[in-house]
């Protein structure tokens, strides 16, 4: 028997389906799957562009970060890019070595480092910007301004919501001490 896509098997399939069936919410209905099929199909806009410049998604999330700052700890921005340090590392060695970026020791502490974008990377951010624009352009036309304002204030105000709340890793570890 060929196995059903996910999406296609409903309550009414007969007992099969219901017996997989988990007292939970649908998969296709869970917050986690909407955000990342979201993010997916915006995603897909970019990624042409992207690779058409020799950039991944990650080492764009960098650049454009470091954009924001005259420099940054790693530490620091692994957190504000959602990277995990070893990702991060093999990113900004990379970054490092196409002289996109420079790095250097903290002032305060030399076991620390910071980075901040180098002429060569504003040079190559002021190349993917204009098709960056209009692809924002067209997903504001598409989807509405008004629309995406919401948007953006919505996801704000659920992450500030949850920002309290801490995670199931955070009970494990308080359960465990």
């Amino acid at each position: 028997m060929a196995r059903k896509k996910l999406d296609e098997i409903r309550p009414e399939q007969g007992d099969d389906a219901a017996a997989r069936r988990t007292p939970m919410r649908e998969f296709s209905r869970s917050l986690p799957m909407s955000l990342l099929r979201a993010r997916e199909a915006v995603m897909r806009q970019f990624r042409p562009s992207l690779r058409n410049h020799g950039l991944t998604e990650q080492q764009w999330r960098i650049l454009r970060a470091l954009t924001a700052v005259d420099e940054i700890e790693v530490t620091e921005l692994a957190r504000v890019a959602f990277l995990l340090g070893p990702s991060l590392s093999r990113i900004l060695r990379d970054l490092e070595g196409r002289a996109l970026i420079e790095r250097k020791a903290a002032e305060n502490d030399a076991r620390r480092a910071v980075v901040s974008i180098s002429a060569k990377g504003l040079k190559l951010i002021e190349a993917v910007a204009p098709t960056s624009e209009a692809i924002y352009a067209e997903i504001t036309r598409r989807y509405g301004a008004r629309k995406l304002a919401e948007l953006h204030e919505m996801l704000g105000v659920l992450e500030a919501s949850l920002a309290g709340m801490g995670s199931a890793e955070d009970a494990e570890v308080e359960a465990d001490e």
